[in-house]
């Protein structure tokens, strides 16, 4: 059926191909490019972004009057419903599954639908990055588009069910959060897979340092942007040295959670994902607040689940047992990690269950959740606010990476390189978190 859309954008601008690769060719050379840059009328993706933003409303549209399951079945995780524009056509995948992931997150349908589908522009990233993927940013920066191959994308969705079920143990995990998959097409026969995922480094405006690490040491050196630039660099594992994540009391819950989240990566045979890392200083104010015991009763019921049993620390922000390692089967629904009055929003935990007690909080490694729109991804330490998460999950250990991986190991001899067994893989990023936090 045809589904009206919330924006009629204007043709895009007609430009010869043999033009516009010789345009963003040359523009991509210089490094004053790295950045945001807002795709206005005059930016190539401007017809595919609109086109984009409508099929959006329209998908969450559709999601926003249908209440999250009470059980995801197996037809939800092969949903797909394909929605049919003027000149375009948008097919959602997982819809019923990414619905209940975001109400889990707190997340509205009607903030996501606001951020996706706002009259704002959206942002185009672009990075030091050796991806070849296009990245668009939502121009309140809260969510990244990325387009993805079909390979991945069969990858992503094969693994649904157990991403989701990891995310059900651990609801503080810090593997990104896709919170949408979709497909474009675009006759005669332009056609796109992209993702919808939170952004790690949000809210941003005091972010003073970013950085891609894969706890390796090839190609693993960006040059800084100089003193005073507005350039967007992600900086790299070679940058960091000599630096720590200054954590405190709460250094063995980062030290864990990153086990847990590499560990389930292992179990699904990839390699060469990311641990995005950025910080800020905290104001004066805000250290203080962390002290302070109402921001500790704060903190705690958004950790919890309404109605659980309450949760005693004996310092603010401190993970409530350091030593609880994670529990092999902990009995919980896909649970919300923000405390919310809603029960719609969040969805059902299984028949029989009961609230969570203390137990239950340290089985899934929980912690104590500053007071921002990002909690999941965001660690206060005494001085500093770390925003860290796990990115690009795609890349399977398979016959191309294990020859990579032989060729590798004869140029670069002796030194660290990324194209390493998954069990390799993960060992080597656990350590660059020990050795790097205090």
């Amino acid at each position: 059926m045809e589904t009206p859309g919330r924006l009629q954008p204007p043709p895009p601008p007609q430009r010869s191909g043999t033009a516009k690769r010789r345009r963003w060719g040359g523009l991509r050379q210089q490094w004053k490019l790295l950045g945001l840059f807002e795709i206005d009328q005059q930016h190539d993706f401007y017809g595919l972004t609109c086109r984009m933003k409508e099929g959006l409303a329209a998908a969450i549209h559709t999601s926003t009057h249908t209440p999250p399951a009470n059980d995801l079945s197996d037809d939800d995780f092969r949903s797909k419903v394909t929605q049919v524009h003027k000149d375009f056509s948008l097919e959602t995948f997982g819809g019923p599954v990414f619905a209940a992931l975001r109400a889990s997150l707190g997340i509205t349908e009607d903030e996501y639908l606001q951020s996706l589908c706002s009259e704002s522009c959206y942002l185009q990233f672009i990075s030091n990055s050796k991806s070849k993927a296009d990245f668009f940013l939502t121009n309140d920066k809260r969510f990244f588009l990325k387009t993805q191959n079909k390979r991945e994308i069969k990858f992503l969705l094969s693994n649904l069910k157990i991403y989701v079920e990891h995310l059900r143990k651990f609801p503080h995990s810090l593997l990104v959060k896709f919170l949408g998959v979709h497909r474009i097409r675009i006759p005669p026969s332009r056609k796109k897979y992209f993702i919808v995922m939170q952004s790690v480094f949000y809210p941003d405006e005091r972010i003073n340092a970013r950085y891609d690490i894969k706890g390796c040491q090839v190609s693993r050196w960006t040059d800084p942007a100089p003193e005073g630039s507005q350039i967007i660099v992600v900086l790299k594992d070679l940058n960091f040295e000599g630096q720590f994540i200054t954590l405190e009391r709460q250094r063995s819950w980062l030290v864990q959670q990153v086990e847990i989240d590499t560990s389930f990566l292992e179990r699904l045979n990839v390699l060469d994902y990311s641990l995005l890392l950025a910080h800020q200083p905290l104001h004066h104010d805000e250290r203080n607040q962390n002290l302070s015991f109402a921001s500790l009763i704060v903190r705690t019921k958004k950790s919890v689940n309404p109605g659980s049993s309450p949760i005693h620390a004996e310092v603010p922000g401190a993970v409530l047992n350091e030593d609880a390692g994670p529990s092999p089967e902990p009995d919980s629904g896909l649970t919300s990690s923000q405390d919310r009055d809603d029960s719609s929003r969040t969805s059902p935990r299984p028949a029989g269950s009961g609230a969570d007690s203390p137990d239950d909080f340290r089985a899934q490694n929980r912690r104590l959740l500053p007071n921002l729109k990002n909690p999941l991804h965001v660690i206060d330490g005494p001085e500093q606010r770390y925003f860290i998460g796990i990115i690009d999950v795609f890349t399977v250990y398979g016959l191309k990476k294990r020859l990579e991986h032989l060729w590798k190991s004869l140029r670069h001899h002796g030194r660290s390189f990324s194209t390493v067994s998954p069990q390799e893989y993960s060992g080597r990023l656990r350590r660059w978190v020990q050795n790097h936090t205090d």
